[in-house]
C-alpha cells in the first residue's frame, strides 16, 4: 500500500471576524485564513483535495498573516509539475465555493462528492450563502461527479469519513502517510479548535466547534472522534501549514 505525501498550496485567502473558526470564542478579533488546494502525492493516480478559488486576492499583508505565498490554480499545481489536465481524482471536504472554484479546469478528473453536498449547493439554506452551483455545473454535465454516500475509501491508502461538522456532506480525508494517518477535515476549522486554549479546557471543553455549523453538539462529538482517529491532524483553514511545502 502507498504510502502518501500530502503538499498544501495556498490558492486564497479570507479575512473576517474569528468567530467564525471558534465557536463561542474570540469574536470580534480580526483574522486571515488560508483557502488550500492539498495535492496528494504517491501511488498511480493525481490526487487533489479540494481546489480552492479561481482568482485568488494576492497581497503583501494576506501572504504575511498567513506566512506563505498565495498561488493561482496553475501556479499552486506547477509547483509539483502538474497542471489542471493531469489531475485524475479530486475529493471534496465540501461544495462551499472556496473549496471547489476550480473544478472544470481538471477535465480529466473524476470528483467525489457527498449526496449532501450536491443536494444542498443546488437548493441551499438562505442562511448558507457559500454554495454556488455555478462553479460545479461544468464537471455535473460531463459525468466527472462519483456520489459518496457514506464512509469509503477512495484509493488503497486514502478513504473518507462523512462528518456533518461545517456542512450536511461534509467529508474528512484519511490519509496514510509514513508518520502514520493524517486527516484533512471536513470542516472549516483551524488547529486552536482541536487545542483549546486553557479558558476554554478550563470550562471542561476538548474542542471548540467551528463557529459555522451543522448541529453544535454532533460536531463537538464528530471533532473528538476524529482528533483521536489522527496522528497527523491538518484542519482545513490551518494557517501554519501555509509555510510548508510537504506534510509529514
Amino acid at each position: 500500500m502507498s504510502k502518501f505525501k500530502i503538499h498544501p498550496i495556498v490558492m486564497g485567502t479570507k479575512i473576517f471576524d474569528k468567530g467564525m473558526m471558534t465557536y463561542q470564542h474570540d469574536y470580534g478579533k480580526k483574522y486571515t485564513i488560508p483557502i488550500y488546494c492539498w495535492y496528494i502525492e504517491g501511488g498511480d493516480k493525481k490526487i487533489l483535495v479540494d481546489t480552492g478559488e479561481m482568482n485568488p486576492i494576492k497581497s503583501k499583508d494576506r501572504e504575511t498573516a498567513i506566512g506563505g505565498t498565495i498561488y493561482t490554480f496553475e501556479e499552486g499545481l506547477g509547483l509539483w509539475g502538474l497542471a489542471p489536465d493531469n489531475i485524475d481524482i479530486v475529493i471534496h471536504t465540501h461544495l462551499h465555493n472556496d473549496h471547489c472554484e476550480n473544478d472544470y479546469k481538471c477535465v480529466n478528473a473524476s470528483f467525489y462528492v457527498h449526496k449532501k453536498e450536491l443536494e444542498r449547493i443546488h437548493d441551499p439554506h438562505p442562511l448558507d450563502f457559500r454554495y454556488m452551483a455555478d462553479y460545479i455545473e461544468d464537471v455535473e454535465d460531463n459525468g466527472q461527479i462519483i456520489v459518496v454516500d457514506g464512509d469509503r475509501e477512495i484509493v488503497p491508502g486514502i478513504r473518507v469519513l462523512h462528518t456533518p461538522v461545517h456542512t450536511e456532506g461534509g467529508l474528512t480525508v484519511l490519509i496514510d502517510t509514513e508518520k502514520g494517518q493524517a486527516a484533512i477535515t471536513g470542516f472549516c476549522v483551524i488547529m486552536e479548535n482541536f487545542h483549546p486554549p486553557i479558558e476554554i479546557t478550563a470550562m471542561e471543553m476538548e474542542v471548540i466547534p467551528p463557529g459555522t455549523h451543522v448541529n453544535t453538539y454532533e460536531s463537538y462529538d464528530i471533532m473528538l472522534k476524529v482528533r483521536e482517529l489522527a496522528e497527523i491532524l491538518l484542519p482545513l483553514h490551518e494557517p501554519k501549514f501555509s509555510g510548508m511545502k510537504e506534510i509529514p
